[in-house]
């Protein structure tokens, strides 16, 4: 099948726009990688960033992490490519909480 550029165009366009999300089980006692806990595109991304933010679970946004990630069979390890980074985006958090914490005990 081929496509003229304008068609091209569109497709790009519409994988760009598409919504990816992943969720990462992460137990510090363990000693182990994160694991993907849930991934989807779409209409399950949003469910999975809904859940989310009902739940106070504090979300960050790297769509290149985020593919990658979604690639993972679930209950798997994330692979060690990336580990830099979701090591990176959990001290965020852990940070963000942290402040959350301690802002609730000064209120």
């Amino acid at each position: 099948m081929r496509f003229d550029e304008e068609e091209r165009t569109t497709l790009m366009t519409e994988e760009a726009k598409r919504t990816v999300a992943v969720a990462l089980d992460y137990d510090e006692d363990r000693k182990a990688p994160p694991k993907v806990a849930a991934a989807g595109y779409g209409y399950v991304a949003e469910r999975i960033l809904d859940l989310a933010f009902a739940a106070g679970v504090k979300v960050r946004q790297d769509a290149d992490l985020a593919e990658i990630l979604a690639a993972v069979d679930l209950d798997a390890e994330i692979p060690p490519e990336a580990f830099a980074a979701v090591a990176e985006i959990l001290s965020y958090i852990y940070r963000l909480n942290d402040e959350t914490a301690k802002g609730a005990f000064l209120s």
